[in-house]
């Protein structure tokens, strides 16, 4: 008996640690092994076959494969290199260079051995701070961009043109005497602003990624205003100005971006985030069937809902834990809403099968990261969106509760008893969220409704007095071929 249980332990261990991994058979692919594909951190995926090319869809372990980075020249690659492992037999590797210009060399392996085509040599590879914008087709080509995106469509759609000589003019008799807001624009590649309001801390978040696709790809001309605030500005259906904001709503008519919150995790992953669309999915254990079948929710009182949430989960522990971490928009009330709790870890959410999605004071902008895990979602009915909303479907893609969420309960009830349905919501779910919350999608969504804006504008973009020059990071190790090339070839 006691050989038969090191034998066994033996045998288990031989396949947690991948060997049954064929390398000649596991595929490897995506951005990262194009150089035209220039994002701050480029990344590519991996997916284990066995011998039988039949593909592994069980957990291998955190050290199956190896990534690691190198240039034929014989420069010095620094780089950030990681491989995290969505723990089903599939894998994102992904790096973050710095200060190279260059050819690069990228391998994978597998206990020694190369992995499919590795290694795989690439000609004029930049890192994210070197200022080397490329042809547009070819970023969109390299990135695998969407040929469209519905949600640009539909904004730019009551928009006939856009007349840039009086737009400025036009905003602040508007939106000037209560809102922040910044007119930007891109000239030459090069951005400049102007900012109104009081609070205009959050151009931050505006300044990032335009310096940083400025660097990698050929942007429009374009003057262009977003607004600083949560919520949506634009009101004026009959005679809407072109105002881009964060957040849309069904009664406004902006034009919607990315959220700050996911532009940023993908402008700073690998660096000063710890919550990006990768790092999500190889953090969200444990497996299905070891998850606490109930619904969970923590976040601050920044709508009434979140408090009725909190009131049921006192009266129905045993199928709802939800808390408010901090009391500051409503009055406390401890006996009725609970007492404050901790904070929880965003990856320990999900040891719990089914998550609550709340709005907070817009679009609860935790609901991508939500999507991305291995627990079902429960959306609340909103009024309020994000500009990927509208790719998803209500019953397919997640769970629909109500605005007042008085069916919270019963749906909870439901999840329980009808455990297959909800497994098979959940995977859907989870499978289009990282089809289209990529990296590459998120920053392909901008430029194209850039183009989108730009296409509609009226008359000359120019740079008005006064307006201040963004400067790019110093460029160290930074040597552009692109520029000795000719121009004729390199155009938009």
């Amino acid at each position: 008996m006691f050989l038969y249980h090191i034998l066994s332990a033996l045998i288990l261990l031989y396949f947690v640690n991948g060997a049954e991994i064929n390398v000649a058979n596991t595929q490897l692919w995506g951005p990262g092994l194009r150089a035209e594909a220039n994002v701050p951190v480029r990344y590519f995926y991996i997916q284990a076959y066995d011998k039988k090319n039949k593909i592994i869809k069980k957990d291998l372990g955190d050290d199956a494969f190896k990534l690691s980075l190198s240039s034929p020249s014989g420069q010095r690659v620094r780089a950030w290199a990681q491989v995290l492992n969505r723990l089903n037999g599939s894998y994102v590797a992904r790096f973050r260079l710095y200060d190279f210009s260059g050819e690069l060399t990228i391998s994978l392996t597998h206990k020694g051995k190369h992995v499919a085509n590795s290694p795989y040599h690439l000609k004029e590879v930049y890192g994210n701070d070197c200022f080397c914008p490329t042809n547009q087709k070819k970023w969109f080509k390299a990135l695998e961009c969407p040929k469209s995106f519905q949600q640009i469509e539909d904004d730019f759609q009551i928009h006939d043109k856009i007349e840039v000589s009086t737009l400025r003019e036009k905003m602040l008799e508007r939106f000037g005497k209560h809102h922040s807001f910044c007119n930007y624009v891109i000239k030459n590649n090069e951005v400049f602003r102007e900012c109104h309001g009081s609070i205009t801390d959050f151009k931050m978040f505006m300044d990032a990624p335009l310096l940083n696709l400025a660097r990698k790809v050929k942007l429009p001309d374009i003057s262009f205003f977003i607004n600083l605030g949560d919520w949506p500005l634009e009101k004026n259906k009959a005679n809407p100005l072109p105002i881009v904001s964060w957040c849309g709503s069904d009664d406004s008519y902006d034009i919607i971006l990315p959220t700050y919150d996911i532009t940023n995790s993908v402008l700073e992953m690998l660096g000063r985030v710890s919550l990006d669309v990768f790092s999500v999915q190889a953090n969200s254990k444990p497996k299905w069937s070891e998850k606490e079948d109930k619904g969970f929710f923590r976040g601050r009182d920044s709508r009434q809902e979140r408090l009725d949430l909190a009131a049921m989960s006192l009266k129905n522990p045993e199928i709802l834990e939800a808390g408010i971490t901090r009391y500051f928009f409503f009055k406390k009330d401890e006996v009725k809403y609970g007492k404050p709790v901790q904070h929880v870890s965003f990856y320990d959410f999900f040891k719990y099968k089914y998550q609550i999605n709340v709005d907070g004071t817009v679009a609860a902008y935790r609901f991508p990261y939500l999507m991305l895990g291995n627990s079902a979602v429960f959306k609340q009915d909103s009024g309020y969106y994000e500009h990927f909303y509208k790719q998803l479907e209500p019953n397919k893609h997640y769970i629909p509760i109500k605005h007042d969420l008085t069916d919270v309960i019963e749906k909870l009830k439901w999840a329980r008893a009808n455990d297959d349905k909800v497994r098979e919501i959940q995977e859907a779910g989870t499978k289009l969220a990282r089809e289209i919350l990529t990296p590459a999608n998120i920053l392909c969504y901008h430029v194209a409704l850039f183009n989108a804006y730009a296409a509609k504008q009226n008359g000359t973009v120019e740079v008005l007095e006064g307006m201040e020059k963004l400067d790019q990071p110093e460029q160290k190790s930074c040597r552009c071929r692109r520029k000795n090339k000719n121009k004729a070839k390199d155009e938009l």
